[in-house]
């Protein structure tokens, strides 16, 4: 193995251009540029606008031209050191034993320069949440070699047997049809109700000149309403099934030498790659409209990596069945799920009614106070709900046990299924309100080093927590005693 130089390496110099047209260390200097250009007074026109354009991207320029001179990087035997910093200089080393997975981007002006960013993910948990070090503007040769390095702890690929190259196997593969599912999902519906928003606001705001002339054309309001409506709805469905499209385009889940590589993107492809090895279990994860086509999302849980949702994602959205077999061929299902008991049941029904009877109190004052009605048609909507949400966060919970594993169920607006490891606990928490020990419940939360750190069952029979927690951990847990009443 050749050793690393004693020096930091630099990125490729053409990302001076690409931080250049995207202003990215100048950012953080305009700010304070505009209340210095409105205090000198300059006045409009075409050569004030030109000079503010040309000395923008002049500092713009600057500032990119000295990062890139201030930033090393060294991945060496036993860690990766990133070195960087205008005018205080920062030095971070992560161990190689604390990363846990590396991310290889590229954008289009990375790509039209030959570039991809590289996002090496540490261990989750840091105070200021910067879990990954960044190293931005390397080739793609360059940055394959880093994602194998810093992975398998050295500068080449470990050889395979027999001295034959080990093929890949393909895990998943992301059909065009499943963009379908995209209108169901609240992720893909944020962006164009955004701008469905801004193009309602703007027509609001648009001068009269530029405004559709509509003399003479008779148009209720209600026949306006429906149109709004309709085209908001074409916008929304259009726009969440293109932006699916953009961020999952060719996605490709593939097993090479040990570990998931995940690729995707139409306009910015990533390229992101986890060790099997700390894999400690899945997530089915199925929001409200996703239940209705029976289809779901499936993310791994990795030790240390807390941002499961996107970068231990295997599957982004397709059938329930496929991404329950996907995530079965990392960690095995414990069975079917048990149901919690009727106590559970009805605790969840009075909650969703305290809540809907509270809103249609606070909203019977005001209505008699203020004459405003629409809170306590509010919270009479919800006290109507109430039940059938009760009962829906009721189906929703389960656990089961099994040799290797165990599950947990919560969740009703997304219902979660989480299937972890029994060597994945590190502990055990038992949670009971005043109500729960009344009713005999308990929630148990498994406390584990990977995803967002701990998975509950919710309201599962008191007695049944010392089985359960002796079932779904090592021996150490045996001697759990469930402490209820």
């Amino acid at each position: 193995m050749t050793p690393p130089p004693a020096i930091g390496r630099r990125t490729s110099p053409r990302i001076v251009l690409v931080h250049t047209a995207t202003f990215r260390q100048a950012r953080q200097f305009v700010p304070a540029i505009i209340p210095v250009v409105a205090a000198t007074g300059l006045g409009g026109g075409t050569i004030t606008v030109v000079a503010l354009v040309i000395g923008v991207t002049l500092l713009s320029l600057a500032t990119a031209a000295i990062s890139w001179w201030r930033f090393t990087y060294l991945d060496g035997p036993a860690a990766v050191v990133v070195t960087r910093g205008l005018l205080s200089r920062s030095v971070r080393t992560v161990p190689n034993d604390r990363i846990r997975g590396v991310e290889v981007e590229a954008g289009p002006l990375h790509r039209l320069f030959g570039l991809v960013r590289v996002r090496i993910d540490a261990a989750a948990g840091s105070a200021d949440k910067d879990e990954e070090l960044v190293i931005d503007g390397v080739s793609r040769a360059e940055g394959d070699r880093l994602r194998v390095a810093v992975l398998t702890h050295r500068s080449t690929p470990p050889p395979a047997e027999h001295g034959e190259p080990e093929s890949d196997e393909l895990f998943a593969r992301f059909d065009n049809r499943w963009l379908l599912y995209a209108p169901l999902v609240g992720s893909y519906l944020a962006v164009p109700l955004a701008g469905v928003g801004a193009l309602l606001r703007l027509a609001q705001e648009l001068p009269e000149r530029f405004r559709p002339d509509v003399d003479g054309v008779e148009i209720s309001g209600l026949q306006m309403l429906l149109a709004v409506l309709g085209l908001s709805l074409v916008l929304l469905l259009g726009g969440s099934i293109i932006g699916a499209a953009v961020v999952n385009w060719g996605f490709r889940l593939t097993r090479q030498r040990g570990s998931l590589v995940a690729t995707r993107g139409l306009v910015t492809r990533r390229h992101t790659e986890l060790e099997i090895d700390r894999i400690r279990g899945w997530t089915l994860s199925e929001g409200l409209g996703m239940r209705w086509v029976r289809a779901a999302r499936v993310s791994a849980l990795v030790t240390g990596l807390g941002d499961a949702a996107r970068r231990g994602q295997l599957l982004p959205m397709g059938p329930r069945d496929e991404g329950r077999a996907l995530g079965v061929r990392l960690v095995p299902d414990p069975g079917p799920l048990l149901r919690h008991p009727r106590a559970a049941r009805r605790r969840q029904i009075v909650r969703a009614l305290v809540s809907g009877a509270v809103v249609t109190t606070a909203g019977a004052v005001v209505t008699l106070l203020l004459g405003s009605w629409w809170v306590l048609a509010a919270g009479l909507t919800m006290l109507v709900l109430g039940v059938p949400i009760g009962l829906g966060r009721y189906a929703a919970l389960g656990h089961a046990a099994g040799g290797t594993s165990f599950a947990v169920r919560s969740g009703w607006v997304v219902r979660e299924e989480a299937v972890l490891q029994r060597r994945a606990v590190v502990g055990w928490q038992v949670r009971q309100s005043p109500f729960q020990r009344r009713a005999g419940l308990a929630t148990v939360l498994a406390c584990v080093g990977a995803g967002r750190g701990g998975y509950a069952a919710v309201d599962m029979a008191a007695a049944e927590v010392a089985r359960f927690t002796a079932a779904a951990s090592d021996d150490w847990a045996a001697t759990f005693t469930a402490r209820a009443g």
